[in-house]
């Protein structure tokens, strides 16, 4: 009998020694042609394993099978008996599509805790892969971070697989389920147990296991997953094992760099740091996409390494060759030599490259177009550049981290331009041509052939020069509703015998009323032999109440050969708008003038001296005066500052709006106050609290109205009323569900009240707890498993498993009420490891949350334990 025991435990052995040697793998792959691509299978295998494979089975999804070879000079000898495998091989496929390409092998390794049977179980790994030429060349994301690090009991352990894709597009992370034969969900499958949490960061790719709750062998899976434009172009899947020891060894440190934005031409050096609590000796070492762009190559050089200690310096100076959407994630990895087990630590800088800023130097106008002008990109690199345009100069000033021009700085794409050593463009609005008496603000940025944009360039605002007379004033002398009058200038017309127009001349001289008015009237004829008559006062006009716009014609008058000469110049007159508000006096500046306006210099009557203030300048067209008092009169004019961008043409022109007086008055609200929620459980209260953090706006609070409803689709109705500005908060008591969504709003003492803050809603509270430990020995005192639960919870899905993964019992009962048997027998003391998804009735409706732990038996009569609680 012990000669049988002895043959077959030595045949699981061999078993598991020749058959179990998979610990980690994924597919990855690069586009060749439109259909055809290069798959490369990265395989992670135990070396004290017997077995091995020369060969792997390709399963591409389109009903074919080939096999791929392992490629010898690519094998890695890896730490903690880890051998990196390679396999390649090329496929075409028969057209466009969605293939799942799977790679599996028989079989995963014996006792893996959270795979049922696991020795059983096929590895398996998959990539999908999407056949679009629409889209582009695409290949996957590369994993540079081999999965071959140990996890300590009650540590954090973190794996991050350094996914670098070489097209630039955007990655995301999640867990998913590892899988079996034909790349099948692996049944009954669950996550590791945690004491925390197990889990991925979706944009830094962090797997975070916070903490392992038990020693022995667990498998994961995670997606990387593709993005390009806003959709998913493909899916990288990892599996992985992690193996949890009991350990005295405390895994190393690392110091945290910041993330970290770059210009082209700029450089990073930081230093990276590990300490080690067990004074152990650090491997420090750092992996990225970055070291692997022959045209700039990052460093990572050792500075100092001593028991316990280690540091490393990290320098890059990016090259345009680096420069695109998504940021560079760089790994930092350490590594300590402990005799007992090898352990980790990861952290990740972020690096995201920009390309500099063009340097835009004019924008000409040239009849109804405008050309712009800038100086040598000074680099291949780049595919053209993108033109943006809009109208009126902009306050939007680039921070480090931004590229292009966001939708919010008004810009709008009018044109694209290819080659990198181009340095103008003409802006013809597809041919229509440009409009007179419109300000255009144009930015620019270089596009590169990944279709990233650089930082904008700076900008520069122009306008179309219109006509014969080039008028240069039309200033307001005298505002008055009927003795109001208006300055009209312009240069004298000269060069006329080129045409040729020898005179005499005369100009015409008509008036539309409103900035953009078309009904216009002749109002002066000026019979002229020399030109010099240059000048004239529109009297007698409503300057109040309109603004006025002025079309100045010349015409030949020579006998026999009369005719206009040229285009007609138009320019209007500033007609200041004002708004009046609660202490503030706003104000619009209209105008339609062939110039550009650098400056508009803001004048106030003084009621002291009778003389007008200055009180502000800006290059925008709207501007607010602050501090004033409500119910006293105002009074104000604007000075306007600019010129022709020609160099041959007038600068320095100065003129002047209509005065205008206004009344401020307390029409507006308060702003809205920032609100917060939170929820007293064992009290079954809800806390509102609310600040208001701009002292201004707090000044002209009275009080605040808040709103409440219970569930999603109710509508907010009032609450309460609070009628003194000092309180800021409010409990409120809503019964025996406390879920709910608040909102708040501020009044002034006029009763204007203002927008209803974000709303802020609160869920129910979560009642349910399942007990860690009970004891089914039949003296009536805690022998059954019974859950804390409420009202809310409609249903669960507990399992319940033992150390080998069997499921011995299940229920969806609210209360589990297990009576610890299995097949009608009490089951052995010990642990028992349960997953339990519970269903809700929350402010959404019915929702889940996952929970899952351990729980203890106790069948010894008479046994009295303390019940912890697993929350």
């Amino acid at each position: 009998m012990k000669k049988l025991l002895l043959l077959i435990l030595l045949s699981l052995i061999f078993y598991n020694l020749s058959a179990t040697h998979n610990r980690a793998g994924e597919i990855t792959y690069v586009q060749i042609s439109d259909l055809t691509y290069e798959i490369t299978i990265t395989t992670f295998t135990y070396t004290l394993s017997l077995a091995d494979r020369p060969q792997l089975d390709v399963n591409w999804g389109d009903n074919s099978i080939s096999t791929a070879d392992r490629i010898p000079e690519l094998i890695v000898i890896l730490p903690n008996y880890y051998k990196r495998n390679i396999y390649k091989i090329k496929h075409t496929f028969p057209g466009p599509g969605v293939y799942r390409i799977v790679v599996q092998d028989p079989n995963r390794n014996y006792g893996i805790q959270n795979i049922p049977n696991s020795v059983n179980v096929v590895f398996s790994i998959s990539t999908t892969l999407i056949v679009n030429p629409a889209m582009g060349r695409n290949s996957t994301p590369v994993l540079l971070n081999p999965p071959y690090d140990k996890a300590a009991l009650g540590y954090v352990f973190i794996h991050n697989p350094a996914a670098y894709d070489p097209d630039g597009d955007s990655l995301s992370y999640k867990l998913t389920v590892c899988t079996r034969e034909d790349g099948k969900p692996i049944e009954n499958y669950t996550l590791p147990p945690a004491t925390h949490y197990i889990r991925v960061d979706s944009i830094s790719g962090d797997l975070i296991w916070n903490t392992p709750a038990d020693t022995g062998k667990y498998n994961v899976a995670m997606e990387i997953q593709e993005w390009r434009n806003g959709k998913k172009i493909g899916v990288v899947v990892r599996d992985m094992q992690i193996e949890v020891y009991d350990t005295r060894n405390k895994p190393p440190v690392n110091s945290i760099p910041a993330d970290i934005c770059l210009q082209v031409g700029d450089s990073v050096e930081v230093v990276v740091s590990a300490t080690d609590p067990n004074n152990d000796s650090i491997n420090l070492r750092a992996t990225s996409g970055v070291f692997g762009i022959d045209s700039c190559l990052a460093q990572f050089t050792g500075i100092e390494s001593l028991p316990g200690y280690s540091s490393s310096i990290f320098h890059w100076k990016p090259c345009y060759e680096a420069v695109r959407n998504q940021p560079y994630n760089v790994i930092f990895k350490s590594d300590d030599n402990n005799s007992d087990i090898q352990l980790s630590d990861i952290d990740n800088m972020n690096i995201k490259v920009l390309g500099p800023p063009p340097l835009l130097i004019n924008a000409i106008p040239e009849g109804k177009f405008i050309r712009l002008l800038w100086s040598d990109y000074g680099t291949s690199a780049i595919a053209g550049f993108s033109i943006y345009r809009r109208d009126g100069a902009s306050t939007f000033k680039p921070d480090s981290c931004t590229a292009g021009l966001p939708p919010s700085t008004g810009f709008i794409k009018v044109g694209y331009i290819a080659g990198s050593s181009t340095v103008s463009y003409t802006d013809t609005d597809n041919g229509q041509g440009l409009q007179y008496g419109k300000e255009y603000t144009y930015r620019i940025v270089a596009v590169y052939p990944n279709g990233t944009e650089s930082k904008s360039s700076n900008e520069i605002t122009s306008t179309l020069v219109s006509g014969v007379p080039v008028i240069r004033n039309v200033s307001v002398r005298n505002t008055d509703v009927v003795n109001g009058s208006i300055y009209l200038a312009w240069e004298k017309p000269d060069k006329l015998d080129t045409i040729p127009a020898t005179g005499p001349y005369e100009y015409l001289i008509y008036r539309a009323q409103g900035i953009s008015g078309t009904n216009y009237s002749q109002i002066k004829s000026i019979p002229t032999t020399t030109l010099n008559d240059t000048v004239f006062i529109d009297t007698l006009i409503n300057t109040q109440s309109f603004g006025y716009i002025y079309k100045i014609e010349l015409w030949n008058r020579t006998p026999g050969n009369e005719f206009l000469i040229g285009e007609p110049g138009f320019a209007s007159s500033l007609f200041l708008v004002v708004d009046p508000g609660d202490r503030k006096a706003r104000f619009v500046i209209n105008r339609n003038v062939p110039w550009i306006n650098t400056r508009y210099d803001f004048f106030r009557l003084n009621d002291v001296t009778m003389k007008f203030d200055s009180i502000g300048t800006t290059n925008q067209l709207a501007f607010t005066d602050y501090g004033l008092i409500n119910g006293e009169e105002y009074c104000y004019y604007v000075r306007s500052a600019g010129g022709y961008l020609s160099e041959d043409m007038p600068k320095n022109l100065i003129n002047f709006s209509q005065i205008t007086c206004t009344t401020p008055v307390d029409n507006e609200p308060p702003c809205p106050p920032d609100i917060n929620v939170t929820s007293q459980c064992d009290s079954l209260y809800n806390n509102v609290t609310w600040t208001v953090s701009d002292s201004e706006c707090f000044e002209d609070v009275a009080g605040y109205k808040i709103y409440y409803k219970m569930t999603f689709d109710e509508t907010l109705s009032l609450l309460t009323t609070i009628n003194d500005k000092n309180i800021f908060s409010y409990r409120h008591y809503p019964g025996d569900i406390i879920s709910g969504c608040y909102a708040i709003s501020a009044f002034d003492l006029q009763n204007n009240e203002g927008e209803k803050s974000v709303m802020v809603c609160v869920d129910s509270c979560n009642f349910y707890e399942i007990p860690n430990v009970f004891t089914p020995n039949g003296d009536d005192i805690n022998d059954r498993l019974i859950a804390k639960t409420s009202g809310l919870v409609e249903k669960i899905d507990f399992k319940l498993f033992n150390r080998n993964g069997l499921m011995i019992f299940s229920t969806s009962e609210p209360r589990i009420n297990w009576d610890g048997t299995y097949k009608g027998r009490i089951v052995s003391p010990g642990v028992y490891f349960y997953q339990c998804d519970v269903f809700e009735r929350r402010i959404t409706g019915l929702e889940q949350f996952h929970l899952s732990g351990f729980v203890h038996v106790i069948t010894v009569q008479g046994a009295k334990v303390k019940q912890e609680e697993t929350k």
